[in-house]
């Protein structure tokens, strides 16, 4: 056979692989495990940290204001040293719509080697937990951490805690839909859920024991005892991904996780333009491969063969009259568009996108690059003004 043939067999035997043997990261079945109702409804903190969220607090914090919950339940919005008048904005709203009890506290900026959203977890968990002794007798038994631009369903806390209840879980995380109207969401958005499930199956982090471990950090419910055992978050106080972090601290400490796709959980910010996309994914993909140089070939090199080898080969072959490449390239890229039909379908989109894949692929290929180029000029994981240090070079606290 020719080199073109080669790696077209190459690409079609890892489809292969990847479609039986990468935990059916394809599918998008993973929703909300069996839930019933508990006897008597546990004590529940809900901790968002916020930074210049002005524009996105209208659409999401009045669903959280608004959660029908049996128990008895309370929010802590810290104010991440935004410049944008986040934290007013915030009471104004709690005053409004009323609800859930509403408190806004501004921690200060973080200290050395602490990123701001963890800092301001730190201090929105230690504030719940403190008010739960004083007030109550005893700390919530359950954190729900979420984000400023993720709206709740009105009984998005209740399906949480049933969930976390009924299978004993000490930490139970949903992927937020993310926003898709614009043409380049439409391109980038569900390859990034498609590619994190690829990294971390869904039913290999689900599984009891298992040594995969992730969370999505937009919604996060995570039982008191479990984050204290596993000194969170502490212990991780430099995560730049600071969910999966989360996850794995959780399952160190002999927690047990559950995380999969949310049906009524949805990110309500926008990303209109591939620059805003771009800098979403680019703050943190290095960061991802450890900031190692030989990582970042291995993915470079993995994209290049796994995504661009199938159709290239099968055009080369199809031009040079050569039978192996285009067959093998052809049903490299076949498997491709069936894995990404499922995601596609979750997120309400035409099929004809699956086929695209290739190129959505090569821009995350060159986003992931830009986040190394940014790193190594000393830019590292930028994000609302604060650019953190890859973590062993960071000062320790």
């Amino acid at each position: 056979m020719s080199a073109v043939a080669w790696i077209a067999v190459v690409s079609l035997a890892a489809w292969v692989w990847m479609l039986l043997g990468q935990g059916f990261f394809w599918r998008t079945d993973q929703r909300l495990p069996r839930r019933e109702e508990p006897g008597t409804w546990p004590d529940v903190a809900v901790v968002v940290p916020a930074r210049d969220e002005a524009e996105m607090l209208p659409l999401s914090l009045p669903s959280l204001l608004a959660q029908d919950y049996p128990g008895r339940a309370e929010i802590v919005l810290v104010d991440d040293g935004s410049t944008d008048g986040t934290g007013a904005l915030a009471r104004e709203l709690g005053a409004l719509h009323g609800g859930l009890p509403l408190t806004v506290v501004s921690p200060g900026d973080p200290d050395p080697g602490w990123t701001g959203k963890l800092w301001a977890l730190r201090h929105g968990i230690a504030l719940a937990r403190a008010r739960g002794r004083q007030e109550y007798g005893n700390e919530p038994e359950y954190l729900l951490l979420t984000d400023a631009d993720i709206a709740h369903a009105p009984d998005s806390l209740r399906e949480l805690v049933a969930a976390a209840r009924t299978n004993e879980l000490d930490l139970v995380s949903q992927m937020a839909r993310l926003r898709v109207v614009s043409v380049w969401e439409r391109l980038v958005v569900p390859a990034f859920v498609y590619f994190f499930g690829q990294l971390y199956p869904f039913r290999w982090v689900n599984k009891a024991g298992a040594r995969t471990a992730a969370a999505a950090g937009g919604c996060v419910l995570l039982r008191t005892e479990a984050a204290a055992r596993a000194r969170v978050p502490d212990s991780i106080h430099q995560a730049v991904i600071d969910d999966v972090s989360l996850a794995k601290a959780v399952r160190r400490g002999g927690g047990t996780i559950w995380l999969g796709l949310a049906e009524r959980v949805d990110s309500v910010r926008p990303y209109p333009r591939l620059g805003d996309l771009w800098r979403m994914v680019s703050r943190s993909a290095y960061a991802q491969l450890r900031h190692s140089p030989a990582l970042l070939a291995g993915t470079v090199t993995g994209l290049a063969l796994v995504y661009l080898a199938p159709p290239l080969t099968l055009c080369a072959g199809v031009l040079s009259v050569d039978g192996a490449a285009a067959w093998a390239g052809g049903l490299a890229w076949a498997v491709m568009t069936a894995t990404y039909l499922p995601v596609l379908r979750y997120y309400s989109q035409p099929w004809w996108l699956a086929p695209l894949l290739p190129f959505t692929a090569v821009l995350y290929l060159l986003m992931t690059v830009d986040s190394a180029v940014q790193h190594y000029q000393g830019r590292g994981a930028a994000w609302k003004g604060r650019t953190y240090a890859r973590p062993e070079a960071a000062p320790e606290r």
